[in-house]
């Protein structure tokens, strides 16, 4: 089956691949064969798509419409697998089936949602209202035996690589011991464990039939629920940067965001700043330093 991966799919791995990491070269033969085994008719491949997966829309053997997903290790595609399974379609798109034989590859295949149709294309007030009743279907508690990473774990990892950003450019290290403070402060009293999504913003949520908004793509995390609201905050940042009005339209959004979902405001700051940061400094390092520029812009607003 020949097709072409989209452009912005091989650019973004491209930018975190580990040395010798193949995926994308194997790529073709791994669709084929989940194709195969399901019978499959590929209508096309979703573009622009995502940054870290392959999105195929797809019609069953009986005609029914789905997508087929395909991750790389590093996109944790087995823990997206988990949460979608404990969720059952609660507030997510809903896994079609799980195949032991899919493990190793990071074959998913999903209920098709509207994929040209996410909750950005409301205007900003409503969008921000539906995306936050999306959110609290998900945040469920965690089965008990869960291997999912806590929040703790993965702002761990995050802290070390920003550490190193700072010491690379010291112009950011005001903001970095900012963001580690505020994640030390955090950590230090924790609150109740939920299931988040883990990388939830307006775009992961999307029309559908048997819901009118489901959310898709997670990065499962076991945390508080305030982490998972922080980056629904920073939605459109680049309307806010470019608004002579942006910091006090962001305080009024965390205000507003965390008294409709019962969240502590400033919790809901501390986690903001310290998600700005972390994904300002990595864009960086990745070479998108326009994209650094605003989210460091942006988490400025938030000490």
């Amino acid at each position: 089956m020949a097709f072409e991966p989209p452009r912005r799919l091989v650019r973004a791995l491209g930018e975190t691949a580990p040395a010798g990491d193949d995926w994308l070269a194997r790529l073709p033969e791994v669709t084929e064969r989940a194709v195969e085994r399901r019978e499959l008719t590929v209508e096309r491949v979703q573009v622009p798509g995502g940054r870290s997966s392959l999105v195929l829309l797809v019609r069953r053997a009986d005609g029914t419409p789905a997508v087929l997903k395909l991750a790389p290790p590093r996109a944790r595609p087995e823990s997206e697998r988990a949460a979608l399974a404990h969720w059952g379609g609660r507030g997510a798109v809903q896994l079609l089936e799980s195949d032991a034989r899919d493990s190793a590859e990071g074959v998913l295949l999903l209920e098709r949602l509207h994929p040209d149709v996410s909750v950005r294309s409301l205007p900003e007030a409503k969008a921000l209202l539906e995306a936050a009743g999306t959110l609290r279907r998900l945040w469920v508690r965690p089965p008990a035996d869960h291997v999912f990473e806590t929040v703790a774990e993965r702002t761990g990892r995050q802290a070390v690589a920003m550490r190193a950003g700072a010491e690379r450019d010291p112009d950011v290290a005001p903001l970095v011991d900012a963001a580690l403070a505020a994640r030390d402060a955090l950590l230090a009293a924790p609150q109740e464990d939920r299931l988040l999504h883990g990388t939830f913003r307006q775009s992961k949520v999307l029309a559908g039939d048997r819901l009118p908004w489901l959310a898709v793509g997670p990065d499962p995390v076991v945390g508080e629920s305030a982490f998972d609201l922080a980056r629904l905050v920073r939605d459109r940042v680049e309307d806010l940067i470019a608004s002579p009005a942006g910091a006090s339209i962001t305080r009024r959004r965390i205000k507003r965001l965390a008294e409709s979902l019962e969240v502590d405001q400033e919790r809901l700051r501390g986690w903001t700043l310290f998600r700005a940061v972390e994904s300002g400094v990595r864009a960086v390092r990745v070479g998108r330093p326009k994209d650094g520029e605003l989210l460091l812009e942006f988490a400025g607003w938030l000490q």
